[in-house]
């Protein structure tokens, strides 16, 4: 009885050891999302980067962000940064929920399929993280190379909006609007959206960059949205700034506001080319006082320059048009006091066009 004891607390202690070598012999498996070949549920992962005895913890490598590939599609949960050297597919939403951040790397590039599914949203709470440069920007733009093939980058945030705490945005459903003026929804820096603004409705489409209600924390800088069907970038309330935004072929209105937006823009270039475009900037709903600081809008179309709606209104600093046939345009008859360019209350005649250009080959990175 005694040998028998003895033998059988050799095997027991003999499974345990192998049982932790098993645990401990796999943590140079590949992991999910590095370069190797990603693992997947059939490979019997406990813990995302191990296989064979069971661990503990979750198979995070079948979670829905599809952290292991290049299609980006479903839901980010966590934080997720993806790698330069490929190339992503955008093959329906994609969503940054709220905890959790997306970085991109300078010199990615992502693809859209065509749809009207398809777009990244930052949810509330989530954040972005574009990490572009002047000599590699992040590239958002689609696979036909389309106007209006897909519907852009959407940021909903929990800054004040006209329209309330937790609003329902047009584009599918997206919760937005708080009290939380401060809020941080991340960092863009050096982006191109490209092909932008698939339509939602009869009366709707996406933009190239829809921002709702985005808190000032949040830093935009040095975009480009080209060749749009709607909106370049609008904003639906909130007190988010930006600056150094090229704009070039957008179809409907290059700079929109609504829902008493009260941040600042700030070195924005307009270009219009081809003829259908509505306007350079438009502005609708209550006077919040945004501020836009050093604009030029160039068209060699005519077309209409800066149209107000409401009793929307704007201060206007150092501005320069060329080339448009309506330079102001109060379409409900608003109050022109609403709007102040370069220290006086605004005239529909102008000219404006005495103003210092911004400097357009500041955005050589996007227009080469």
């Amino acid at each position: 009885m005694k040998l028998k004891s003895i033998n059988l607390f050799s095997m027991l202690a003999l499974g345990l050891t192998l049982s932790i070598i098993s645990c401990s012999s796999d943590d140079n498996a590949t992991d999910p999302g590095t370069s190797g070949a990603a693992p997947t549920c059939s490979d019997n992962i406990q813990n995302g980067d191990e296989t064979g005895v069971d661990c503990g913890g979750s198979c995070t490598a079948c979670s829905d962000d599809n952290s292991s590939t290049t299609n980006l599609e479903g839901n980010i949960t966590e934080d997720r940064t993806l790698n330069a050297s490929e190339t992503y597919t955008l093959k329906g939403t994609l969503n940054i929920n709220s905890g959790a951040t997306l970085t991109i790397p300078a010199g990615t590039t992502i693809v859209s399929e065509t749809g009207t599914e398809n777009y990244i949203a930052v949810q509330q709470g989530g954040k972005i993280d574009i990490q572009g440069t002047a000599t590699a920007p992040v590239v958002m733009t689609s696979e036909d190379e389309t106007p209006g093939d897909w519907g852009g980058l959407v940021i909903a945030g929990k800054a004040t909006t006209t329209e309330g705490i937790n609003a329902t945005a047009e584009v599918g459903g997206i919760i937005y609007g708080g009290t939380d003026n401060a809020d941080d929804s991340g960092s863009i820096n050096y982006l191109i959206i490209n092909y932008a603004g698939a339509q939602i409705n009869s009366e709707s489409q996406y933009n190239g960059l829809t921002l709702y209600a985005v808190g000032s924390e949040t830093s935009i800088e040095n975009v480009a949205i080209l060749n749009g069907t709607d909106d370049g970038v609008e904003f639906f309330g909130g007190t988010v700034s930006a600056s150094n935004f090229y704009l070039e072929n957008n179809e409907d209105d290059a700079i929109d506001w609504t829902e008493g937006w009260n941040g600042t823009l700030t070195n924005a270039y307009i270009s219009h080319t081809r003829a259908g475009f509505s306007t350079a900037v438009e502005a609708d709903g209550v006077n919040n006082n945004p501020s836009l600081v050093n604009l030029t809008a160039v068209s060699t179309q005519e077309g209409t320059a800066l149209q107000f709606k409401a009793e929307s209104g704007a201060t206007i600093t150092n501005l320069y048009l060329s080339g448009y046939e309506t330079l102001v345009d109060m379409k409900d008859d608003g109050p022109l006091a609403n709007i102040q360019i370069d220290g006086a209350t605004a005239t529909v005649e102008g000219p404006y066009d005495e103003g210092t250009q911004v400097d357009v080959t500041m955005f050589d990175w996007a227009r080469n």
